[in-house]
């Protein structure tokens, strides 16, 4: 079987191009968007040397599990993922495109991620060694690393354009977008979570923490943009394998930040390859998470 090669980068004759993300190239197509996931992985800020093969495939196809699974709870910007009914110039790229793109409602993105936690990891664990709390939130003493939290927390980050979002408080969020508008952002970003991470434990996947990220449509509404619940935007941990007061296996590129520890990169360019066979594990991480999420195989 011949090895799958992974997609770096995109240039779509005849689509112009808006911005180039980390993993996302994004295009005008007419009133709306294209968004295309490419096998592009970062680690510390950096896009590295290696791509994850299918990886922009599990980005794409599981981000549109979610917004039909959880579509009840409020509108999303996805208005197709079927490449070969795409408007031209779109659909002349539809063998490049099927799997890994999104055709999206465009709106003006809100200035702050919502960042959901019920479980304390990462630079939660971090803040809370130190202060107690995370992100101005009180948390019970002597709780331990992965610990389990009495209730998930919403922790909203800054967005950066280059280097770290910066974890804020609710009522610093509320500086930026308004009062109302954050506790309603908390409210919702907290029913998704719960949502999300119910049907996860259910197939044995425990989503330590996630973000999510809303924009302002034409009409004035408030809806789900960018991606949801994927191992880029989520802690995904095996339930069978969780014990709290310890760094947790996952499903997530952790692997691969793990694996960059081990090496004593500096974190500043050039950046580093990854070897063949960390790229193939942490490729069928992806499709592992997305396999027990979905009920199905990647397309």
């Amino acid at each position: 079987m011949p090895a799958v090669v992974p997609l770096i980068e995109t240039s779509l004759e005849g689509l112009t191009l808006v911005r180039r993300g980390k993993v996302r190239d994004v295009y005008a197509v007419g009133d709306a968007l294209l968004i295309v996931a490419t096998d592009r992985i970062s680690a510390f800020d950096y896009v590295l040397g290696s791509g994850i093969p299918d990886k922009g495939k599990v980005l794409t196809q599981l981000s549109a599990f979610w917004f039909e699974h959880l579509r009840d709870v409020v509108p999303h910007h996805l208005l197709s993922t079927d490449a070969d009914a795409y408007p031209e110039p779109a659909k002349r790229h539809a063998d490049l495109l099927r799997g890994r793109s999104m055709l999206v409602r465009r709106t003006t993105p809100l200035p702050v991620e919502c960042v959901a936690r019920g479980y304390l990891s990462g630079s939660g664990w971090k803040e809370y060694r130190q202060t107690g709390r995370v992100c101005g939130i009180g948390l019970p003493e002597g709780l331990e690393q992965s610990a389990r939290l009495p209730a998930p927390i919403f922790t909203p980050a800054t967005k950066a354009e280059s280097g770290h979002d910066e974890n804020i408080t609710e009522a610093q969020a509320g500086a930026i977008v308004g009062a109302t508008r954050i506790a309603w952002l908390r409210d919702l970003t907290l029913t998704l979570y719960s949502r999300g991470a119910a049907h996860a434990e259910s197939r044995g996947i425990i989503v330590a923490d996630t973000k999510f990220e809303f924009g302002v449509s034409a009409g004035g509404a408030l809806i789900l943009i960018d991606e949801v619940l994927t191992p880029d935007s989520s802690r995904f941990w095996p339930q069978d394998q969780y014990g709290p007061g310890r760094p947790q296996p996952s499903f997530d590129k952790q692997f691969v930040r793990d694996y960059l520890e081990t090496i004593g990169w500096n974190k500043r360019p050039p950046v580093p390859a990854l070897p063949g066979d960390v790229v193939a594990r942490t490729r069928e991480k992806y499709l592992e998470a997305f396999r027990l999420i979905t009920g199905c195989d990647l397309a």
